[in-house]
């Protein structure tokens, strides 16, 4: 049978996707098609929560002090939205290829529910287990799994028909794969990940109003001290620092793809001052703004 590269290969010919730079949804709701020609050389990123899926080339991450490396039929689990530093390099002449899959709040409390019904139990994590974010080697059952999700986006009737069970399949093995922990503590509403996950989406909605760490640590739930314990934890960054890295993150998104202006964009994102926005995005993406448009 054919790599999963392959497979994402005929669906990009199927498809005329051989000149897409970056990520598209595929048919089924939820399911990211990415490729890259480009790759990129390392810089920041916020990636989004969900299962990464690599069919072809590699990845480096670069989070806190933990290098996060993955390639060709590897997957990582992102419970929350990480800021972090990604290298993508293509091999062998050909593209980045993989799919980010998004995983539906309510599918994921019905099968934790169904799994602990079960009885399934996680092996426990080691004490230097802290980040959500680890790179797992796919195990046949998984690999099946992705490869006919892909067989199938190569029909639309399959894709109609069997796209949500597959999906449904591939969360399920995430689960009870090695990071499925990360999935578990995510559906957990009184544990102090999925507390921070909370937060983390009101971050990122509202990342552009005056969001202080008090407001932040009320909507937890949890004081001020255990809060900042809590969210560094997850994220390995400060509450702070973690919402001007969203900020700066969605002004590049609005000065690149939008061609939105310097000072509009700062104004948009929640700065006040555009060159104290000017100066952050310099000493964050190593470039100044004006400079990111070319």
């Amino acid at each position: 049978m054919n790599s999963l590269g392959d497979l994402m290969q005929i669906y990009a010919d199927k498809y005329d996707l051989n000149e897409l730079e970056g990520i598209r949804e595929t048919a089924i709701p939820g399911v990211w098609f990415y490729r890259s020609s480009q790759g990129n050389q390392r810089q920041p990123f916020v990636y989004q929560s969900g299962i990464i899926v690599m069919g072809q080339g590699r990845k480096h991450i670069h989070i806190g002090n933990q290098p996060v490396h993955y390639g060709p039929e590897d997957y990582l689990v992102v419970g929350v939205p990480m800021p972090l530093e990604c290298e993508a390099l293509p091999e062998n002449g050909v593209p980045l290829l993989g799919l980010t899959i998004n995983v539906d709040p309510t599918l994921l409390h019905r099968l934790v529910n169904e799994l602990e019904v079960a009885s399934f139990e996680h092996a426990p994590r080691s004490k230097q287990e802290t980040c959500g974010l680890s790179s797992v080697k796919m195990a046949t059952p998984m690999l099946d799994s992705c490869k006919r999700l892909m067989v199938a986006l190569h029909s639309d009737l399959d894709t109609k028909m069997l796209g949500e069970s597959l999906v449904m399949e591939i969360v399920y093995r995430a689960l009870v794969g090695p990071e499925g922990h990360v999935l578990f503590d995510l559906a957990h509403h009184d544990g102090q990940y999925a507390r921070v996950a909370k937060v983390l989406t009101k971050m990122h909605q509202n990342y552009s109003e005056g969001l202080t760490v008090q407001y932040l640590a009320e909507e937890a739930n949890m004081s001020v001290s255990a809060f900042h314990l809590a969210f560094r934890k997850v994220t390995l960054e400060s509450p702070l620092q973690y919402l001007k890295k969203v900020r700066l993150n969605k002004a590049k998104e609005l000065i690149q793809l939008e061609g939105l202006r310097v000072s509009d964009a700062a104004r948009l994102v929640g700065y006040s001052s555009s060159s104290q926005f000017s100066r952050e995005f310099k000493r964050h993406f190593n470039m100044t703004p004006k400079g990111s448009t070319h």
